[in-house]
């Protein structure tokens, strides 16, 4: 075992010979040595399972076909750069190098690089990824916004540099020009669907109102392409921003016959290109065309509409009579009934004038009845006054009777009883208090001297101890006296000694009681509570 190439494992030695000896590190690292170098960079195609996403950013998983399963792990670093994501059941193709890991004692693929094994394993993918976000409700087309008639600013997310916006500039100067923010990005590759989804994101932070203008309608674009060039267009966060975009969203992705994710999640899907800016807005040509034709018909129709409400009228003007015929008989009519009402105000008149009259004449007149009421009052004063003189006279006698009556000794006597009686309660009150506070003071005295004598001080003073643990709980039984316990023995002084059970009596074994020998247990006679004397009061 010289040479680290050496086989780790010595052929079986022949009697009498001695093996080599390694430690569990040793081993571990020669192990590792040895896979590394073996397998130093390998390409491994298999299916992922149960990938991991640890919160330091690293991915472990497992690559497994039908005879065999391989622990992979992907660092942070790596993950980033990863053409393809990490799902389960995705077959891939995976190159990277081999390693054991000593803390668990197998052996694992870094992963460097992933891609897809094959077209159809990206076709599962896609409709596996499909049908997640279709349950999500992201392609529902209840939530699809209707794109704007005529929208005054049009943002394009596209590259700079191809022809997609030169086709959409192109185009939409010879329908409608409009005015255009052109946000560029990556349309292809590992920085794609990052920023095709930053610029999603970036048109619908725009302010209205601010500097830059904010779109009233996007347009995603990018030209033909394979199924693998158009990835970007399928990616998870491009699919999520375009669906949650408060603009209006067209996407113009690859050819008519390319489909992408991204296109369900838009509220428009345009074949090409081109046709998302035909899309977006009207030809102006035929809106002037549309707009001159809408005035012709308007006005014809009002001009009709005026004539056919004249020949209207006037036919039914014709079936009217003269106005001034109508007002004739009306005129006639009110004249009699003017002169009718004139006479009749007259006779009313004279009628109320002869009714007065009549009345006026069988009134008497007002000095006779004043004379009438003065004698009346004289008399009615002359009464009155008698009976005053009366009533006075009668009122005195009574109340000459009721005052010989009337006395206050009755009151005085009342008076003089409830002074003695208040005399004596107050020094009986006096004996009554004094007696509680005494019975009181015995009873607290009595209840104070039997606590006394229930306390453990009056035990320690007479030359015991008290032997707690180290938790201050009392150790009263000798089974708790294990040997090695830490205890403290308190005195009647409350002075504290630390010490340990060095050992315990054995127990005795008890001897089972047959039910003849078995004894019935006394009942311990009731303790007599101590009589204490009672000490007398201090008050």
């Amino acid at each position: 075992m010289t040479s680290e190439n050496a086989p780790l494992i010595a052929p079986e030695p022949r009697p009498g010979s001695n093996l080599p000896e390694f430690t569990v590190g040793d081993l571990a690292r020669r192990l590792k040595r040895s896979i590394e170098e073996e397998f130093g960079f390998v390409r491994v195609r298999g299916e992922i399972s149960q990938p991991k996403k640890h919160s330091s950013g690293h991915c472990y998983m497992r690559l497994k076909d039908d005879t065999a399963v391989i622990e992979a792990v992907c660092w942070r670093g790596t993950m980033a750069k990863l053409a393809v994501r990490p799902e389960e059941g995705l077959e891939v193709i995976v190159t990277g190098r081999m390693t054991t890991y000593p803390g668990r004692s197998q052996y694992q693929l870094i992963v460097e690089s992933m891609e897809l094994a094959g077209e159809g394993a990206l076709l599962k993918m896609l409709e596996e990824r499909k049908r997640r976000l279709a349950a999500e409700g992201l392609f529902d087309p209840a939530r699809k916004k209707r794109i704007p008639f005529l929208p005054d600013v049009i943002g394009v997310i596209t590259s700079p540099t191809g022809a997609v916006i030169r086709d959409i500039l192109h185009r939409l100067n010879d329908r409608f020009p409009r005015h255009v923010l052109l946000w560029p990005v990556a349309v292809q590759g590992e920085r794609a669907a990052v920023e095709v989804t930053a610029a999603i994101e970036g048109f619908n932070r725009i302010q209205p109102g601010g500097r830059i203008p904010r779109p009233d309608l996007i347009i995603v674009a990018r030209g033909g392409g394979s199924l693998e060039d158009l990835m970007a267009f399928n990616e998870e966060n491009v699919v999520r921003a375009a669906a949650a975009s408060a603009i209006p969203l067209i996407s113009a992705v690859g050819h008519e016959t390319d489909t992408t994710l991204i296109d369900f999640a838009s509220d428009l899907r345009a074949p090409t290109p081109t046709a998302a800016a035909e899309m977006a807005v009207p030809v102006r040509g035929e809106l002037l065309a549309q707009i001159l034709d809408d005035e012709r018909r308007l006005l014809a129709s009002a001009s009709r509409a005026v004539e056919d409400r004249r020949n209207r009228v006037e036919g039914l003007a014709r079936g009217l009579g003269d106005p001034r015929a109508l007002l004739e008989g009306h005129a006639q009519r009110l004249d009699d009934r003017a002169e009718r009402l004139n006479l009749a105000a007259s006779t009313l008149l004279e009628r109320r004038r002869t009714r007065v009259g009549e009345l006026a004449a069988k009134l008497r007149h007002p000095r006779e009845k004043l004379a009438q009421a003065e004698q009346k009052l004289a008399s009615e004063s002359r009464a009155l006054d008698s009976a005053l003189r009366h009533a006075v006279t009668t009122a005195g006698g009574r109340f000459d009777r009721i005052a010989g009556r009337l006395s206050l000794t009755p009151a005085r006597v009342k008076l003089a009883d409830g002074e003695r009686r208040i005399a004596d309660l107050t020094p009986r009150l006096d004996r009554s208090y004094a007696k509680g506070v005494a019975d009181k003071a015995a009873k607290l005295a009595s209840l104070g001297q039997l606590l006394e004598s229930y306390s453990y001080k009056g035990v320690l003073a007479r030359g015991f101890a008290l032997v707690e643990d180290r938790d201050g709980r009392p150790v009263t039984r000798a089974d708790q006296a294990t040997p090695g316990l830490a205890v403290n023995i308190v005195f009647a002084d409350d002075t504290k000694v630390a010490a340990t059970i060095d050992g315990g009596a054995p127990k005795a074994e008890a001897k089972p009681e047959t039910p003849a020998e078995a004894k019935p247990e006394k009942k311990a006679a009731p303790r007599k509570p101590r009589v204490v004397p009672v000490q007398g009061t201090l008050f």
